[in-house]
Parts: structure tokens; C-alpha cells; sequence
């Protein structure tokens, strides 16, 4: 477990580096945990149920990982694309990739990420869904964003906080939802669990 402050009351159960960033952006103290949780989809779960499930079971597990004590918070996340009813993870290879950037391009698909905040008599959860364009890709755009190396670990094959901005023709809704953490969702979430937010040193 590493830790950004040593008095934090926050666990960020999550080893990614965006939602991490997209925390300490507003000034919140926290540690961070990458919970070993199998990311799978059960038979009979929808994509939404799914990523529901995730979070909570994040949040759960860093908490555990925590101790549990008085006071303390976990928070999990998990986001998905969704390109109709296709569920979009992350690509196995490029093939795959290249079959996502076939889907998105030149329509509107969107991005969903479930958020849990629990502390050992609380809990606190949220979706929210982002609706992003992409523009019309040729397969050399396609080719070159793969070479990037960015797409390999992004839900979706993309991030539009990097180089994947250059796909993008326009969106409705939270910006930082679609780079994995909704701000606007979770800010309320830390003003009713007592968590602050605007801390020297955070940013």
C-alpha cells in the first residue's frame, strides 16, 4: 500500500494512475491500493450491474486491506465503453483494438463508471454516464494510435486525457468520467463521508 499523506482517511482501492491524479487535482489526501480483484462479467450480469459489482467489491477490498478502522473510507471505481450494447475493456491485442476503433468511429457511444464510497457503517454509490463523438478514423490513424502504446491498458482502446484527445469530435457530460474518476459525482460523496478537499500539498 502506498500512501500520498500519512493522516489521510481515504483509500483510493485502484492502482490507476489517472484516478489518482484526478484526486489529488481537487486537493484530497489519500492512499492508494491495487486490489487483486478479478476483473470478469458473470453470466446473466449486464455491463452496468458489472462494473457496479467491481467498484463495490474494490471499495470492500481496500478496506480490508486497511484494517478497517473507525473513521476510514474506501473508494472503488470501474469504467466501461459501451458502443450499443457491445461492452468495450480493454483491447487483447491489436486486432481487437482495431475492431473497438471500427465501432467508435464516426458515432457517439458511451462511457460509464460506477463509484463506491464505504466506511464500516456507510456507503455511498453513483453511475454516471458520459456520451462521447469520435470522428471518422482511417485504418492509418488507427495503425499510428496503436503504435502510441496508449490504447494497450484503456477501457475503450482510448484515453482523452493523452493522445486519444485527437480522436475525439465532441462529448455531453463529466469530462473526468470518461478518464475513469466523475468529480462532479464523487465531491458530494467526500462532503458527506467528512473528507476534504482543497488541501495544501494535494494538488
Amino acid at each position: 500500500m502506498t500512501k500520498s499523506a500519512s493522516d489521510s482517511r481515504l483509500l483510493l482501492a485502484s492502482g490507476s494512475p489517472r484516478r489518482a491524479e484526478l484526486l489529488a487535482q481537487i486537493g484530497v489526501s489519500f492512499s492508494q491500493f491495487s486490489p487483486a480483484i478479478v476483473e470478469q462479467q458473470q453470466p446473466n450480469e449486464s455491463p452496468l450491474e458489472y462494473i457496479e459489482r467491481l467498484a463495490h467489491d474494490k471499495a470492500v477490498a481496500g478496506f480490508q486491506a486497511a484494517g478497517a478502522p473507525e473513521g476510514f473510507w474506501s473508494l472503488g471505481a470501474d469504467t466501461v465503453v459501451m458502443a450499443g450494447e457491445r461492452l468495450l475493456e480493454k483491447p487483447k491485442d491489436f486486432t481487437d483494438f482495431e475492431s473497438m476503433m471500427l465501432a467508435l468511429s464516426g458515432t457517439e457511444h458511451s462511457v460509464f463508471t460506477a463509484v463506491c464510497l464505504r466506511s464500516n457503517e456507510r456507503q455511498f454509490s453513483r453511475m454516471v454516464e458520459t456520451r462521447v463523438r469520435f470522428r471518422h478514423l482511417s485504418k492509418i490513424q488507427i495503425e499510428n494510435y496503436w503504435k502510441t502504446g496508449e490504447p494497450a491498458d484503456k477501457a475503450g482502446g482510448y484515453g482523452i486525457q493523452g493522445f486519444g484527445a485527437a480522436l475525439v469530435e465532441g462529448f455531453s457530460g463529466s469530462y473526468s468520467n470518461v478518464v475513469g474518476l466523475p468529480l462532479e459525482a464523487l465531491v458530494p460523496m467526500l462532503e458527506h463521508a467528512g473528507i476534504s478537499y482543497w488541501q495544501e500539498g494535494q494538488s
